[in-house]
């Protein structure tokens, strides 16, 4: 099979708006989530500086995902995402959960996003009612959203600009009060912070395990980019130099950050809750500054929030194409953009908005609805490995063929596989992380029922077995055979 068949179904489809600029400041957007900005307190005051170390095994872990997604997407460049590519080399089951945790994903990520929006809102606007932030931040991203895809984009790019500018400012400012010898209430900023108050491990072992409970929610989006396959230019271009440039931008973003951070005012200062990005100006005396920083991290929530509504409305969209949702979601505005799915997202985020009120502190509902989402996503990321093993088994003539091979293979699957076994593991050692742990398999619970009600409906046989005969079409006879005799299975 080449890499450009599947023949695209002659009716009105997504299109390719996405620039390169877009796409790489989408992946940027993606890596530089709210949970760095507002739960990286907590992440610091749980590890100390072993947080750094925490950043760094995280992205080189999801590195080796992306770099599977991005073989399997570009080995047929029809997938419109990893649901796509799932359904193909897993089954239907493993598109059907794939898709549907992946939207569950986004908008429980988005809910934490209206949270932090609203709580962010209340530091800027004292007195100001929790709904109107958060009602606000969903109208407006739908109206930019029921534009078109470019919107989307370009409403992305100038969000992600907006965050990286402030942490290039931030690593400037902090390498300024080091080398200047600036004097704080917390005491002098130098390099000296990282190691001089108990140590790169001051909670030693249990310490270090606890800092990644919601470092991995800070990562959530880092995929994002495999969701705009769809709708990208020249997608063997620009696929493969987003994902590349994730080992920098996680050294600058993250760690570079952090280690500036920790430097500026010891990592005792930290707390739980509280953006460490603020504490940092605050702390200095730079009221002004801090203030500033507040406005970047709420336009870091509305950037995530953004991505969560674009990325669970073409969730939606193909698994309606794909007879896995009602079809009245798989169908286009004029503008070619899903509408009716962008207004199913938006209607459940405003559950965020009542979550507010259903308890008195905002810190607590954005921790339960991290780890529930940060756990979805795990299982999202493993499919995809699992995908990746898959495919280098049944299609080993287009792994040969492949211009961007993983690196490592197989076998770093396997490495990747136990490094998730232990964040899960890490999850249980923390009381607020085990409840939302225990309370996430509902949900797959949930999605086994719907799928066999679903797998026998006659809507959903017929629309899979076309999108397994596209597929199969060019193939040799014994692969075809092979496919189609997956699909009566």
């Amino acid at each position: 099979m080449t890499t450009k068949t599947l023949t695209a179904h002659q009716e009105p489809h997504l299109e390719r708006q996405l620039s390169n600029r877009h796409i790489q400041l989408i992946a940027i957007g993606g890596a530089i989530g709210t949970g760095l900005f507002m739960g990286s307190g907590k992440t610091i005051s749980a590890a100390g500086p072993s947080v750094i170390f925490v950043y760094m095994i995280i992205g080189f872990m999801l590195f080796f995902v992306m770099r599977a997604m991005g073989e399997l997407l570009l080995s047929n460049l029809n997938y419109k995402s990893f649901s796509d590519f799932a359904a193909d080399l897993l089954g239907p089951w493993a598109g059907f959960f794939t898709g549907w945790t992946y939207w569950f994903c986004w908008v429980i990520t988005g809910i934490a996003d209206v949270i932090a929006i609203a709580g962010y809102s209340k530091e800027l606007w004292p007195g100001l009612p929790l709904w109107i932030p958060g009602l606000a931040t969903i109208a407006i991203l739908l109206l930019l959203n029921l534009t078109t895809v470019r919107a989307f984009g370009e409403t992305e790019f100038w969000f992600a600009l907006i965050k990286i500018i402030a942490i290039a400012a931030l690593i400037l400012v902090g390498l300024f009060m080091i080398f200047s010898g600036f004097q704080s209430d917390a005491g002098p900023a130098t390099f000296s912070n990282l190691w001089s108050h108990g140590g790169f491990f001051p909670n030693e072992f249990m310490g270090f395990v606890a800092g990644f409970q919601i470092a991995v929610f800070a990562f959530v989006g880092i995929e994002l980019v495999g969701t705009t396959a769809a709708e990208a230019k020249d997608p063997e271009k620009n696929l493969p130099k987003a994902i590349n440039s994730i080992p920098i931008r996680v050294l600058l973003f993250y760690v570079g950050a952090l280690i500036i951070l920790m430097s500026v005012t010891p990592w005792t200062q930290f707390q739980a809750g509280h953006s460490p990005f603020i504490a940092m100006f605050s702390l200095a005396g730079l009221g002004a500054a801090a203030t500033v920083v507040n406005l970047v991290v709420l336009s870091s929530a509305m950037s995530s929030a953004n991505s969560g509504i674009y990325s669970t409305s073409r969730m939606v969209y193909g698994l309606a194409q794909e007879g896995d949702a009602p079809s009245v979601f798989s169908r286009l505005s004029r503008r070619k953009v899903p509408q009716n799915a962008l207004f199913l997202s938006c209607v459940l985020l405003l559950s965020g908005v009542i979550l507010m009120y259903a308890g008195s502190d905002i810190g607590k509902a954005f921790d339960m609805v991290t780890t529930v989402s940060a756990v979805c996503f795990v299982f999202v990321w493993s499919i995809i490995l699992a995908s990746y093993i898959a495919f280098r088994r049944r299609r080993p003539q287009l792994h040969e063929a492949s211009k961007y091979r993983m690196p490592g293979g197989v076998p770093m699957v396997w490495v990747v596989f136990a490094f998730f076994a232990f964040v899960l593991w890490a999850l249980t050692t923390q009381p607020d992380t085990l409840l939302a742990l225990l309370v996430t398999p509902v949900w797959f619970i949930l999605l086994g029922a719907a799928w066999l009600v679903l797998r026998r409906r006659p809507a959903h046989l017929a629309r899979y077995a076309t999108f397994q005969a596209e597929l199969s079409q060019d193939m040799e006879p014994e692969s075809a055979a092979e496919e189609l005799g997956n699909v009566k299975k």
